[in-house]
Parts: structure tokens; sequence; C-alpha cells
């Protein structure tokens, strides 16, 4: 029988007598922080909470700019958890950016693992966004947190740190796809701070960037009756930014709860199993109620949640845009090769720092095609192909190679003949990080996200209407019909109306 070395077996002996000993210090720790909180019996003992609270969103998506400041959404909500069923009704208020001058009500339920959204009276289904929303909020809220740690198979103690200029402990433990590390105070016990690296697949937004880091704070810590403390002030920050701020303004300790708060009609929760199966991966290409249009030979506009168009020039195809994801990405070059066989994709066309909007970047990279891109928006795409992508990896994560990155920062032709794009830096104020898309021997003009349609024909945001037109003013540029990342075409004057009817003096 072969021994092994005696180096080899006392590092394994030590590597086990470490990996006993931070687990043997983590679990004390996070019993030392429930009874700091008021004790492991009276928290297990509680089954229901009511939260009224105000707070604000940074829209950090949906902002002008990908740095700070954002655009801020406010919120006034009433919550109800029931704690032993785990399932959760929010209530929200909401008010600010995007033009809503007056509070706009909706309510989700989270019951039985099926989330719906309640809106105008009426009950639709949600999707697996919302649900690892809801149930995340569960688990690492502040009455549940210590408890989710707990009952990991791998909690487990990391070295001491300074966290807010106090000495923290620090445990790790691993929660579904998620890996958390959870901050308790040195010298109080109470817990500061849960941080957690997840995907977010479901989640149209956040699923661009890949492994997420999401950290929640917990602060004003207030002995509430019966001798619980629970913090009455919450920030969620994500990756590195600001994003949500909530404030208690009434806790309620076990409120009496009423099965109909909770009740989901059956035909919701069928609704609900099907659109949960959604993410941006496997998301549709196209949309059944927008059909494909040629708006003239060898261009064609792919409508869906996130438009794309194809370009057929002489030399190979250009693709304007690459929303969602990798997936939708080959779909679309799949979509390509039927109608346009055997021709190359010789380049993509970004015009906007939204995140759907660069969503599919990734697997042109990965199949070695140039990006066109604002130069503007250069290190957001640049960040976008470094993103991490351990827990949902695509076909550059698995494959990495170099970007063939074309910045954009004045007028550009892109191919000949007929179907020659000019890519056109909008440079105002809301279009800022957006490009136009011409095509001049056709007088079309691709708008990017500055011309919006409303359901009832109009149009949102009469000033970026005016801007479009102070850029085809001042680029000269010959227009008939204009058409966007979510606008079917339109004829020029229908823009150029809406926005003389502003501009005329008031009666």
């Amino acid at each position: 029988m072969r021994r092994l070395p005696l180096s080899l077996v006392l590092a394994t002996l030590l590597f086990a007598s470490t990996a006993r000993s931070a687990e043997d210090t983590a679990r004390p720790r996070v019993q030392a922080a429930l009874e700091a909180m008021g004790g492991e019996a009276r928290l297990r003992a509680l089954s229901s909470l009511r939260i009224h609270g105000i707070g604000h969103w940074n829209l950090l998506e949906q902002s002008e700019r990908p740095a700070a400041p954002w655009l801020v959404m406010y919120e006034q909500l009433e919550e109800v958890r029931d704690l032993r069923h785990r399932r959760l009704r929010q209530k929200t208020e909401s008010r600010g950016a995007a033009g809503l001058d007056s509070w706009q009500a909706v309510t989700m339920m989270l019951a039985d693992g099926v989330v719906a959204m309640e809106r105008g009276g009426k009950l639709f289904p949600a999707g697996a966004a919302q649900l690892q929303d809801m149930e995340e909020r569960l688990d690492f809220a502040p009455e549940r947190v210590l408890f989710t740690a707990l009952e990991a198979a791998d909690l487990r103690a990391l070295p001491d740190t300074v966290l807010q200029d106090v000495p923290h402990h620090v445990v790790t433990f691993h929660h579904g796809s998620a890996t958390a590390k959870l901050f308790l105070n040195a010298r109080t016990g109470l817990p500061t701070q849960v941080e957690t690296v997840d995907a977010h697949p479901g989640d149209f937004f956040w699923s661009v960037w890949g492994d997420v880091r999401t950290r929640l704070s917990f602060q004003s810590w207030s002995l509430e009756s019966g001798g619980l403390r629970y913090p009455r002030h919450w920030e969620w920050e994500r990756n590195g930014n600001a994003y949500h701020s909530f404030t208690v303004t009434r806790l309620e300790l076990e409120p009496k709860l009423s099965e109909s708060d909770f009740s989901i009609p059956e035909d919701v929760r069928k609704g609900f199993a099907a659109r949960s199966k959604t993410t941006a991966e496997t998301a549709p290409l196209g949309r059944p109620d927008r059909p494909a249009v040629e708006l003239v030979p060898g261009v064609v506009h792919l409508p869906g949640a996130w438009d794309v168009v194809l370009v057929k020039q002489d030399d190979g195809l250009v693709i304007i845009e690459a929303p969602l994801s990798s997936g939708y990405s080959a779909r679309v070059m799949d979509e390509a090769q039927r109608r346009f066989p055997g021709v190359k994709v010789k380049a993509v066309v970004t015009t906007s720092d939204a995140w759907p909007h660069i969503g599919g970047l990734r697997e042109y990279v990965a199949r070695g095609v140039p990006l066109h891109v604002l130069d503007l928006n250069r290190p957001l795409v640049e960040r976008l192909l470094k993103s991490p992508r351990t827990l949902t990896p695509d076909a550059l994560a698995k494959s990495p190679r170099s970007s063939a990155i074309r910045p954009v920062g004045t007028r550009t032709t892109l191919g000949s003949g007929k179907n020659r794009l000019e890519l056109v830096p909008v440079r105002t104020e809301t279009g800022e990080r957006m490009l136009f898309v011409g095509l001049p021997e056709h007088r079309l003009l691709y708008t990017s996200d500055l011309v919006q349609p409303m359901p009832d024909g109009s149009f949102f945001n009469v000033q970026q209407l005016a801007e479009t037109v102070e850029v085809v003013a001042r680029e000269k540029l010959e227009v008939g019909r204009v058409f966007g990342m979510h606008l079917s075409a339109r004829e020029w004057s229908d823009v150029t109306t809406a926005v003389e009817k502003v501009r005329a003096p008031a009666p």
C-alpha cells in the first residue's frame, strides 16, 4: 500500500481543521446576532408583519446617462408578510420619472411560488423576475436573513473586516444559485449588510450584466413591542451603484391576515407557469401582433419587445440593434440566414446605451462580428463584454475573444449602394447617447429610442420629437418616413406636426 507524503497528510488535516473552525465560528456568530435582535425564540415565533413605508428607486437603466445622477421614482408602500407560509403582498403607489404626475398603484402577490400583479382591479400573471425579487425580499429580510444563513449547509466564517468604519464579522453561505455574505457588527452583534452575487435570467434589464452583486444594508435599529429589534431603514446597491432606498414608517407585529389577500385564481396561476419559463435568453423572436416588414428591398424591420433591423448591402448584412441577450441574437442571425441565405453578417450597429439595447452584443463578438458603437457608449459596451458570467455562461464566456469595437464620433457612412447607411451621432440633451441611422436613398431614418409611440397613436415626450427635428435640420437629412426601436414606420410629417402643435402659441 502506497503511503501519502507526510506534507500532503498534514496539509489535508490543516485544511479540514480550518474548514471545521470556520464552520464552528460562523454558527455562534449568527446565533449571537439573533440574540442581539431579541432572541432566537422570539424571532422564530414571529408569524406575520405589516410594513408601511416610503422610498425611492434610482432608475439606473432609464436615466439619460450610465452614471449618476439618475432619474428617480418615488414610492409609498404597504407590505404584508406571512412568514409561516412564505407569502407576500405588496401594495405600491409610485410617481416621479416617466411623466407620472399622479400616484400609480399596483399590487404584487406571492403565494405558493406564484406571483400575480393587480392593476386597475384586474389580476395578471407576473414572471420569473418578479418571483426572484419577491423571494429575495423574504429570504434576506431582517427578520429572516439570519435563519437563511443558519439553514445553509455550507455556512462558514470569513476573515473579519471593517465596514462603515466599524469592525465586522463575516460569514458566507449559498442560497439557491446565489453566493451570500453576511456582515455582523462585531460590537453590537446586529446584521449590517447582506451581499449576494446572483444571476437574474428572468429580468430583461439585470440579466444583461450576468453575475450581479447586490448589497442590502440595514440601519436605524428600533426596539419594538415585545423586545424585538428591527431596522427602520434599508438601502440596496447593485453593481456598486445606489439602487433603492426604503424607510419603514410603521411596523405592525403579528397583524391578522386575510386569506383573500393571497388568493390567486387558477387562470392566473396557469398564466404565471407559462410566463415564468421565458427568460432574456429564451425570449421568442418577434411579435405575433407586429409581423416583420420589408420597408424597402433588402431592409427588414423585425418588431419585438425590442426591435431589430436587417439591412442587406452588396458586400454583406448589417444588423441594427443587438437587444436582450446572446440567445436572442443567435435567433436574429438564424432569421437573417433564412431571409438572406449565405449572406455574411458584416457589422452590427448599436444605437443606444439602454441596457436591453446592448444585451445581445456579446453573441456577435463571440462570432467575430465588428460592433459600431457611439463613442460615448464605448465604455459601457466594454464593461458589458467583460461582465462576469459564471452562473449563466454564454458563448463569449465559454470561449473568450477580443472584440472589434468601431466607435462612431462623427457622421459615418457604412456600406455603399442603394442600402448604404449614414450613422449620425444625435448629440442632443435626451438623445446624447443615441445614434440615428439614415438610409438616404430611401429617405428613411431610424431614430433609435428618440421617437416612441403611445397606445393612442400620439408620441411620448415631445421634447424628444423636437430634438429629432433639430437633428434632421442640422444634418440636412432628407426624410420621408421614420422608424425606431419601438416604432413602426411612420410618416415624417407625423413627427413635425406633433412638434408644431406644441410650439404653437397657447390660445
